[in-house]
């Protein structure tokens, strides 16, 4: 499709979300070195100019791709999350959301954690950001008032199950665990961080 004459009135209904979704294709498709202002300009069909609307550039454009990446992963969590289960069950169904998220969205997930400390970032993707991580020490805060684990820092005690999701998501991104292999291994994983390795 040629691009609009700059002349020509703009009715795009949504451009914002129509370049986002395109954006995000080609992340998927190309990586984030190939995303463009003016060829997804021509890809939705509107003048080059018109991006500029909403994105001053490529940088406020990955900076909302990756915003919009934290809420969808975090109202991803909070959809599955029982606050009534105990804890390995409720930690086993948050790590099979967060993993079945980075094997769908690999690209994306990687452009979340690299934008997340960007100067420019906004303090709602701060705030994303930490609605998912918060969400996941919460649930650690919780357990600890059941006296389903030790005492201590929620937030300290998060960083283990943390690792280990992020450490299998890129492990998935860098071709290391198949996606199927990856989501088989959930329960021995959280298990295992729970109950540890050595022998009983």
């Amino acid at each position: 499709m040629s691009p609009m004459p700059e002349s020509r009135p703009y009715h795009h209904g949504d451009l914002r979300a129509a370049l986002l979704a395109a954006a995000e294709s080609t992340l998927r498709e190309k990586g984030a070195g190939s995303l463009s202002l003016r060829e997804l300009a021509r890809e939705v069909g509107v003048s080059h100019a018109a991006p500029g609307r909403h994105f001053k550039d490529k940088q406020a454009l990955l900076n909302a791709l990756a915003l919009a990446g934290w809420e969808r992963l975090g109202q991803t969590l909070e959809t599955v999350d029982d606050t009534a289960l105990p804890l390995e069950p409720r930690l086993t169904a948050l790590a099979r959301a967060y993993l079945g998220f980075a094997v769908d969205n690999a690209e994306l997930l990687e452009l979340m954690y690299a934008r997340k400390h960007d100067p420019e970032a906004s303090e709602r993707m701060a705030a994303a950001a930490e609605r998912t991580v918060g969400g996941l020490t919460q649930v650690i805060a919780d357990a600890q008032e059941r006296g389903e684990i030790i005492p201590g820092d929620p937030e300290e005690l998060n960083l283990l199950p943390g690792v280990a999701l992020h450490g299998m998501a890129a492990f998935l991104s860098g071709g290391m665990l198949s996606p199927g292999a990856a989501m088989a291994s959930v329960d021995t994983l959280v298990h295992h961080l729970l109950h540890g390795l050595r022998p009983r």
